[in-house]
């Protein structure tokens, strides 16, 4: 069976002139300096491939080892759509079983299956060697586990346990447990300790009045690992669109938009996450949806090709795609209606991946920070350079992950800020823990936390 049977990979192939400009952009170049582990590199072997050719191991860990972080597409002149590319091919080393262990709905119900092809085909027989099943059962229990909430929360015990007792200093690089194990140190590592200040028990109103003069009503993405690692970031969240006066709608039922299982080639699961969140935002009836998380909203506007080549749901995708905003956008659109009180902070801005690259969003969330009394914002000499986080690429590319994170790390810590502020989970957890492990005593926090500080006239120490 072909691997591009409508020729569109191909198209996209064809497109790269091999000038090179996306080296430079590129965080394994960088690293390694590898021709292979260059978009340009990569795009040459996704095309050896769609022409026929037998893929090697190595040429499977090339693929593997990009992060995905787009940073190649705004720096190509020739406006090559390597998106496009890589989720293909991570899509053929995992086969025609995308979806993973887990086939059934939000509700446990059994999920019909989906298209999963660049074009709605059926699943291409898979042309890279499968992985080694230590590898497969690593990403099944992750998505089995990340895109639940519920399941997700299960983990928070064993994680603050481990941390409390010492085991994850024990996991350690260097340490023999770590060096065995070490996706399952990369994990400890990351994981988010309690918040200083933790919002109250329990989910959010499923309904937040404006605060003064309604401008708008808008639905609220409570996302995966943003409603159970950083409740305090949603909760911040909600306190700010309400004071810029917008009626908070945040359904109970919505579940994972999709984003970590269409970034990893898992289309068809990333399609039945996609249906059911679009049904479940259809109902509010919103003037737009905000998501306060980089790579969920790179995929929610992605909705439109994802679904395109099914008539019943385009329409409906293109629609919720055309809703979502992200947090930093919409206020930036909304325009600010509630008094910004000072914060004597320095503070540097990560851009991430997917805001900076995939949605092409940098200066709106510098200008809301500049507009706050008293704070500066100071730049990171890497801005445009991935932090290892990438969706899950810091859980199954490890060594590759910490070396960009130190890199962050050492970045950050040459501004001299106080606090280092991100729009993306991921990100907020792979750097806290590069920062952690370089010796900076410097917090992360999201920009809803600092703005909503500002709002509230709460003290800067609040946030350190």
């Amino acid at each position: 069976m072909t691997l591009d049977p409508g020729g569109e990979l191909r198209a996209v192939v064809d497109d790269c002139v091999h000038c090179g400009f996306c080296l430079p952009a590129c965080p394994t170049y960088q690293l390694w300096g590898e021709e292979m582990d260059s978009p340009r590199g990569r795009i040459h072997l996704i095309g050896q491939l769609l022409d026929g050719a037998q893929a090697s191991p190595a040429a499977a860990e090339h693929l593997d080892r990009c992060l995905g972080c787009m940073a190649c597409v705004p720096a190509c002149p020739s406006g090559v759509r390597y998106d496009k590319l890589i989720e293909a091919a991570r899509s053929w080393t995992a086969g025609p079983d995308q979806a993973g262990p887990d086939q059934a709905g939000q509700d446990g119900s059994a999920a019909p299956a989906a298209p999963a092809g660049p074009a709605g085909a059926a699943a291409p027989v898979p042309a890279l060697p499968p992985r080694s099943l230590r590898e497969r059962s690593l990403r099944n229990a992750i998505f089995a586990t990340f895109p639940y909430p519920d399941r997700l929360r299960l983990l928070m015990g064993p994680l603050r346990a481990a941390q409390r007792t010492g085991v994850s200093k024990l996991m350690g690089r260097g340490s023999l447990a770590g060096r065995l194990a070490p996706e399952l140190a990369a994990a400890l590592r990351v994981a988010p300790g309690r918040p200083a200040n933790p919002p109250p028990r329990g989910r959010l109103p499923e309904f937040i009045p404006a605060r003064g003069e309604r401008r708008a009503v808008v639905g609220m993405l409570a996302g995966c690992v943003q409603q159970v690692f950083f409740p305090q970031v949603n909760a911040a969240t909600a306190r700010v669109l309400a004071s810029e006066g917008c009626d908070l709608l945040v359904p109970a039922g919505q579940g994972c938009c999709g984003a970590l299982s269409l970034h990893d080639g898992r289309r068809a699961e990333a399609i039945r996450f996609a249906k059911a969140l679009i049904e479940t935002f259809e109902r509010p009836g919103v003037d737009a949806i905000v998501v306060n998380s980089a790579g969920c909203g790179s995929a929610m506007k992605e909705y439109a090709d994802l679904l395109a080549a099914e008539p019943s749901w385009a329409g409906r995708a293109a629609a919720l795609s055309a809703k979502v905003a992200d947090f930093s956008e919409f206020l930036a659109r909304l325009g600010p209606a509630a008094p910004r009180h000072p914060l004597p902070l320095t503070v540097a801005y990560h851009d991430a991946c997917h805001l900076a690259h995939a949605q092409r969003i940098t200066v709106q969330p510098r200008e809301l920070l500049q507009a706050i009394p008293e704070l500066r914002v100071a730049e990171l000499a890497d801005a445009g350079i991935c932090c290892g986080s990438a969706g899950i690429y810091n859980l199954v590319q490890p060594e590759a992950a910490t070396q960009l994170g130190a890199r962050k790390a050492a970045s950050a810590a040459a501004t001299g800020a106080d606090l280092l502020v991100s729009g993306n989970p991921g990100c907020a957890l792979q750097i806290a823990s590069a920062l952690a492990d370089a010796g900076t005593p410097m917090p992360v926090a999201h920009l809803a936390e600092v703005l909503d500080a500002s709002i509230r006239a709460r003290p800067a120490r609040t946030l350190l």
